[in-house]
């Protein structure tokens, strides 16, 4: 039986929330879209293991990873018994950018419009979406994937791509807003319309005490979609 780690990297991009594919470069399935995975080496803990594929894949490092769960079904891979252990990220994509190469066409797709996944990653990747939502919902980990300056849309459009669904932009706002942790700005980001959206900062003092007004941001996430 061969012991094996899956990377399941989560980026936001200030507009939608993707995922980290490469094409696989080895058969079976070759050529297809992939997770980031590879053979656990016999010195390496799980987590080493999990750094060094990243990397080496991609190019990423010092990606905080947690890891997720161990997939064992007993045909999952049609070559050899192999077990799965998950880990999985969000990050900042624009911050990574000069860090990914091109070795294995590393490439981020919007998680609504996801390519055909080898084996079982897709169910990798439905099980590391339902987490994401729970942190979400519990824990204000959205502001670690923003800009400094953010607008009330792109925090929209990011909780948005975590629960996949649409939210009413008045109540949203409203909510946000309500929360007292957010400092509107004197200037508007223009990019994306004529009348601009003002962008806010997160009130780092306030943040580090009265983060609970955050959570149960999103009141049921379950029923969301």
């Amino acid at each position: 039986m061969l012991l094996a780690v899956d990377c399941i990297i989560f980026g936001f991009d200030g507009t939608d929330l993707k995922l980290l594919l490469i094409k696989r470069g080895f058969e079976p399935e070759k050529g297809r879209w992939s997770l980031m995975g590879g053979f656990v080496q016999p010195k390496e803990t799980l987590e080493q293991s999990a750094a060094r594929i990243l990397k080496e894949l991609t190019g990423l490092e010092d990606v905080y990873m947690e890891q997720l769960h161990a997939f064992s079904e007993v045909e999952r891979d049609p070559i050899e018994r192999t077990v799965s252990v998950t880990y999985t990220s969000l990050i900042d994509i624009n911050k990574y950018k000069k860090q990914l190469n091109n070795d294995f066409h590393s490439e981020w797709f919007p998680l609504k419009k996801l390519p055909s996944l080898i084996f079982d990653h897709r169910d990798m990747v439905e099980m590391a979406k339902e987490k994401l939502r729970y942190k979400a919902a519990f824990h204000p980990i959205v502001f670690e994937l923003l800009p400094e300056k953010f607008t009330l849309p792109q925090l929209q459009s990011l909780y948005e791509g975590i629960y996949g669904a649409l939210m009413d932009k008045r109540n949203f706002s409203r909510k946000v807003l309500s929360t007292g942790l957010l400092i509107k700005q004197k200037d508007k980001e223009r990019l994306s319309s004529k009348r601009g959206a003002f962008y806010y900062k997160l009130d780092k003092r306030k943040y580090q005490t009265k983060f609970n007004s955050f959570l149960n941001f999103i009141p049921n996430p379950n029923n969301l979609n």
